[in-house]
């Protein structure tokens, strides 16, 4: 497999982290549960299964039963691999779910404790044998994982989609869903494009016809049309309606298009969480883990007990085939000693509840600090568990290419500490070395302070004794300090 850069490997973890974002923050609204304000919706739980704040639903959590597998390097065509995606789909079906589809529900009761994949499949085709009426959307809901497993191989892609989908859905149509949307994910992956008829030629000429003009439809029609959506194909033309008809002002990132695309799916009512969820797995493959905000990721969390971030881990070694550098995300702790690094902890120039450091400060973490902000990757176990931990994906180059969302990672990064200290926490912003990372960040928050981005920049170096941050990260602190949430705040 061709490795991929460090722009293609943040959105196929966004593929994961976007479509739960999408599913917990449809959740509230799901069938009308709770009003959708002039706001746009929040992550406010409720909903049908009483979810917690940021907690995703089964839409989520099937998808993880299939990334779980996934992130082994398994085949997910071959039968051990789909046995075992079976399998905990059964093991989730009996801890007793809030929410879960009654087609999926009928199939995993029918195959009982100990299913196959065969099995599931025989008992998916059974149901519709005797109904005529397994189209539903739970399979289009979970596919965002299929194409991380298969990113060098598009066959591979189409087949372990209709596979996957075949366990509890044995209509054709949703099978056909699950292909056009693996393939979109791995195509927007690969190339940082969304297309989502890059699947047709996988499809029978007159199943192609078909949803060439099912496409066209949602393109054509405005997304509130696609309501209801329970059916596979009406929730497909949903998510891509949303998704096509969203545009974003000029001079804005993409960032506001994953955010604002997920608002419009979700505005579109009926199955909330699942067009979500559906568009968050398509949104993220485009525009990367980089892209969804902290103020989302902050509260994410769901079956079987994950948080967000390792939605992240799972689908980084789906996509890499295992560990990558220093063995992320598997590794425990990330020794930077080798580096010879000086051990750094300096307070904030303009917030003494906020400390600059670097990664050693981890091993020895001074106990008033209750919030970590971490610019570099770090270990499973390097924080705390009683530490709130937020991490950012920020690359110290120069080539924009490595990381595509830095205007809006500085601005997410800046926002977070000014969230987590108006908490009342005690927070430290580290990378490696606190040389680069560390000081933009710090800068960036002074800078939405209402500092000038001269003076902040001057005051956190003077503050960190090799503070050098590199040319692109200093000129994206000048756009920072244009951008108009800064100025709004200087002209108050």
């Amino acid at each position: 497999m061709t490795r991929l850069t460090a722009a293609q490997m943040d959105r196929a973890c966004g593929t994961l982290l976007a479509s739960a974002a999408g599913d917990a923050l449809g959740a509230g609204y799901e069938f009308g549960s709770a009003r959708l304000g002039p706001e746009g919706p929040a992550m406010i739980g409720g909903g049908l299964g009483d979810f917690a704040p940021g907690e995703w639903t089964d839409d989520t959590t099937m998808a993880w039963c299939v990334a779980d597998v996934a992130a082994t390097g398994a085949d997910l065509r071959t039968e051990a691999a789909l046995d075992e995606v079976a399998r905990r789909f059964r093991e989730w079906y009996e801890t007793g779910p809030a929410d879960i589809g009654n087609q999926t529900a009928s199939v995993l009761r029918a195959v009982g404790p100990l299913p196959t994949a065969a099995r599931m499949t025989a008992a998916s085709a059974a149901l519709h044998e005797r109904t005529g009426h397994t189209a539903g959307n739970g399979s289009l809901m979970r596919t965002a994982p299929v194409a991380l497993a298969h990113l060098d191989d598009p066959d591979a892609v189409a087949e372990a989609a209709w596979r996957i989908s075949a366990l509890t859905h044995h209509d054709p149509l949703a099978g056909q869903a699950c292909v056009l949307w693996s393939l979109a994910i791995r195509h927007a992956v690969l190339h940082a494009e969304i297309d989502v008829r890059v699947g047709l030629a996988y499809l029978e000429p007159e199943a192609a016809s078909y949803w060439a003009e099912r496409i066209a439809e949602a393109e054509e029609s405005e997304p509130g049309r696609f309501n209801p959506n329970g059916y596979v194909v009406t929730a497909f033309q949903a998510a891509w309606s949303a998704i096509h008809h969203t545009r974003v002002p000029a001079g804005s990132d993409g960032c506001d298009h994953l955010v604002q695309a997920l608002r419009t799916a979700i505005a579109i009512g009926n199955d909330t969480d699942t067009v979500a969820a559906i568009a968050g797995g398509l949104l993220g493959a485009r525009w990367g883990a980089s892209a969804v905000p902290a103020q989302w990721r902050r509260v994410l969390h769901g079956y079987p007990g994950l948080r967000g971030e390792q939605l992240v881990h799972l689908a980084h070694l789906a996509a890499n085939r295992g560990p990558g550098l220093y063995d992320w995300p598997t590794v425990a702790s990330i020794d930077y000693a080798h580096y010879g690094i000086p051990r750094t902890l300096v307070p904030h120039p303009y917030d003494d509840g906020v400390w600059l450091g670097d990664a050693g400060v981890l091993a020895d973490l001074p106990a008033d600090i209750d919030a970590v902000v971490s610019l570099c990757l770090v270990g499973t176990a390097q924080v705390p568990e009683h530490v709130e931990h937020v991490t950012y994906r920020l690359i110290d180059v120069t080539n924009a290419g490595d990381n595509p969302n830095l205007d809006f990672v500085l601005l997410d990064a800046a926002r977070t500490v000014q969230a987590l200290r108006a908490e009342g926490r005690t927070v430290l912003v580290h990378c490696v070395a606190a040389q680069s990372r560390t000081p933009t960040v710090g800068a960036a928050y002074a800078v939405l302070q209402g500092a000038p981005v001269g003076e902040a920049l001057r005051r956190v170096c003077d503050a960190l004794p090799a503070a050098y941050p590199n040319h692109a990260f200093r000129d994206a602190l000048e756009r920072l300090g244009r951008h108009p949430e800064v100025q709004l705040r200087r002209d108050r």
